[in-house]
């Protein structure tokens, strides 16, 4: 469930200054024609599906706002269109064009399934999840599902807020894995202080996954704590392990 605040109030002045307003080096749908849809901020794209913002909030600046109220973008992929219509600034128009938009993304990735991401390495994670992970300001822990082939067939996101081994259920962590008869899984957590240090409850919580898993015959194949710009793979590290 997504959290969301109870604003279904919109700007009683003028809407917002549309794309085609702001100077052309900055408008979205330029840079995406110039670079590529692949370099634009996750930001930058909901505001080329949303199209205007309000009265002192740009779209590019309202999209970062609802993008930080929903918890990124797995919180948005997961939220209801009662949910979006609940947050200041998105019309019933503007709901349906973010929902269209997730499924279109999701049913794409179902034609595709040959080119999952394969993991090889820690790196290869990171490069997945740092991006959106590293900007959040609280803890999210996410598993991600492999198949025999390592490539990811899909994430789950179970925490948000303090994670340790007190909190976090193994039954929870594994129950995708075991539904879907999945080989494996792979751990990862953010750190919001910006330092990816595994903490002593990082380490606790590691090895009662590890070991819950060899009982599953599900194997952990990492855990990784990212930081800002920075991670660390437990495994490298044989923290847990």
């Amino acid at each position: 469930m997504v959290t969301t605040v109870n604003e279904n109030v919109y700007s009683t002045g003028p809407i917002g200054p549309a794309i085609r307003d702001f100077p052309t080096e900055e408008r979205p749908r330029e840079r995406l024609r110039l670079r590529g849809a692949r370099n634009l901020s996750t930001s930058e794209l909901m505001a080329i599906l949303l199209r205007t913002g309000l009265e002192g909030e740009n779209v590019v600046a309202m999209s970062a706002r609802l993008l930080s109220v929903v918890d990124g973008l797995q919180g948005l992929s997961r939220a209801s269109y009662e949910e979006l219509c609940d947050l200041k600034g998105i019309s019933d128009a503007k709901a349906c064009q973010l929902l269209a938009g997730i499924e279109l993304g999701r049913r794409v990735a179902a034609l595709e399934p040959s080119k999952a991401p394969r993991i090889g390495s820690p790196d290869d994670i990171a490069a997945l999840y740092m991006p959106e992970m590293s900007a959040f300001d609280r803890e999210h822990m996410r598993v991600v599902l492999l198949n025999t082939k390592n490539q990811v067939v899909g994430t789950d996101e179970l925490y948000i807020g303090s994670v340790n081994a007190a909190l976090v259920r193994p039954a929870e962590v594994f129950a995708a894995a075991v539904r879907r008869n999945l080989p494996a899984i792979m751990v990862v957590h953010n750190h919001p202080s910006g330092d990816p240090t595994p903490s002593p409850e990082d380490i606790r919580l590691t090895g009662q996954l590890v070991e819950a898993g060899r009982l599953l015959d599900v194997e952990v194949i990492d855990h990784v704590v990212i930081g800002q710009g920075r991670f660390v793979s437990m495994r490298e590290k044989n923290l847990g392990f």
